[in-house]
């Protein structure tokens, strides 16, 4: 893989601009948008940089800081999904409270926003507290976003409970976005001042980023990312006024300026420091970048992976018609086609050969994946074993150089498999899916030195391209996620059983 961002120059930035930034307060209120852990798009679009280099960067000033957590009710009650993870966003909190704990940094507590006694909500309150950990409840803000006088009041923020915090730095982050972070900081911001404490208000978000041009791909990518937020990037007319500079942000944060900065006004009783949204950034991920041309053809790669993932989320159900036209219109404006994603082609020109003529109602499925080599691997779907266990089988016997009529699985352990699944578990499509094959792999390789040697190259797939010509099921998305494969879905499902399947 090419590399177009030095991570190393990035951290020792970021960290130094935050400390600076810290300097001027005894608090700092930190909103950290984006994925705090596991950062795979900017991962994606920034060749080089590490998907937890948020969290790194925190460990580095772990004596500083302490982190909130904020989860908005309405999530919790809808069972939102976080995509990256295929887990809800109650889960997710679960999730990153292990998370940063494994990197010794100290969890203040759980902030429920928008809280209106949601029965989900309750139980997930209980659950937390029960294992120890501290949960505030915060119920709409009063007057928002237009009253400030009623926001920044005893009825507004003050109606929220004060969070104590003891540390400099206290970073606000969320499982997504539309979790409540703003309204969190700004509301403990009206309680410091209430108690004389000087704190202050930051926002660290990767994307957009401010330094790059508007219409740079590193920047389309993100509005390819939130087509479902419909977030649109935008040059900062604030900043453009106050220092006749060209800086890039987003309508939201552009649009909810004027009030935020009103707020921050009527919470310290004084002139905002801040002359536009861009200054209330302490992003310098622009600064990592050390090959523009690689980061560019990333994030046209990235454009074209959030096509794919938008169109099959409309199959679904999951989306409306304007999102995913969106993401077709965001294609169009660089010009990209499903086939400049090099797996795509090569998956449907063996799936068309395959299905010539079939008058079933179920397609043979076929997925492609390129190698780090270049080579293209290719699997396809049997009454043994769906198309993305076959595609690990072949991916795994090209990288060890076993040839490919050798068997690493027993047909006897295959027939047994496929008899529990079909006659005592009842399964109606009796194949074996990926997970269960890396399964009947890691059994025979205890005996058998070829299929150890290509259980041994499955690691290699991480960060490897593949693409599907029929929509995964979840148990194969799961796998995918887990091996670090980046997949890519026609629109298409493999059979019209609207249950089994699928």
């Amino acid at each position: 893989m090419k590399i177009g961002f030095d991570h190393k120059k990035y951290l020792e930035e970021q960290s130094k601009f935050i400390l600076e930034r810290v300097n001027n307060y005894d608090k700092l209120y930190l909103e950290f948008g984006g994925k705090l852990l596991f950062d795979k798009h900017a991962a994606r679009c920034l060749p080089g940089f590490d998907e937890n280099a948020k969290i790194k960067l925190l460990h580095k000033l772990k004596d500083k800081a302490e982190i909130i957590i904020c989860v908005y009710a309405g999530d919790i009650e809808r069972n939102k999904i976080r995509g990256d993870f295929g887990i809800t966003y109650d889960m997710d909190v679960l999730r990153l409270i292990d998370d940063l704990r494994a990197y010794d940094l100290d969890v203040n507590s759980v902030v429920i926003t928008r809280y209106d006694e949601q029965p989900s909500a309750e139980i997930f309150i209980n659950k937390l507290e029960r294992r120890g950990i501290k949960v505030y409840k915060h119920k709409s803000t009063k007057g928002y976003p237009t009253d400030v006088d009623t926001i920044v009041s005893d009825e507004g923020y003050g109606k929220n409970p004060y969070i104590e915090t003891t540390k400099p730095i206290v970073v606000v982050t969320a499982p997504g976005p539309g979790s409540g972070k703003l309204a969190t900081c700004l509301s403990q911001l009206y309680h410091e001042f209430k108690r004389g404490n000087v704190a202050g208000y930051s926002k660290f978000e990767t994307f957009p980023v401010w330094n790059v041009p508007l219409k740079h791909p590193l920047n389309i990518a993100y509005e390819a990312a939130t087509v479902d937020l419909k977030d649109v990037n935008m040059i900062d007319p604030f900043h453009m006024e106050a220092y006749n500079q060209i800086a890039v942000n987003y309508n939201r944060d552009v649009e909810s300026f004027p009030v935020l900065k009103r707020i921050i006004e009527k919470i310290t009783g004084k002139e905002a420091v801040y002359k536009s949204p861009t200054d209330m950034g302490v992003n310098r991920v622009g600064f990592g970048i050390i090959d523009d041309e690689v980061v560019k053809e990333a994030s046209r790669q990235e454009i074209i992976r959030r096509y794919f993932k938008t169109s099959c989320d409309y199959k679904k159900g999951y989306c409306d018609k304007e999102t995913a036209d969106r993401a077709k219109l965001i294609m169009d404006e660089l010009e990209l086609k499903e086939s400049d994603r090099v797996v795509v082609e090569p998956a449907r020109k063996y799936a068309a050969k395959l299905n010539e003529g079939n008058d079933t109602n179920k397609l043979c499925s076929v997925i492609a994946l390129e190698l780090e080599n270049g080579t293209i691997v290719t699997g396809r779907s049997s009454d043994i074993m769906d198309a993305s266990a076959a595609l690990i089988l072949n991916s795994a016997k090209s990288l060890a150089g076993i040839a490919d009529d050798l068997h690493l699985i027993s047909p006897m352990v295959l027939d047994q498999i496929l008899k529990l699944k079909k006659e005592t578990l009842g399964y109606r499509a009796s194949g074996l899916n990926s997970q269960e094959i890396l399964i009947a792999l890691s059994i025979c390789a205890a005996t058998n030195p070829a299929a150890q040697a290509a259980l041994d190259k499955i690691v290699c797939l991480k960060n490897c391209q593949a693409h599907s010509t029929t929509i995964l099921p979840s148990s194969d998305e799961d796998t995918f996620r887990k091996l670090a494969v980046d997949i890519t879905c026609d629109d298409v499902y493999q059979t019209e059983s609207l249950f089994y399947g699928n």
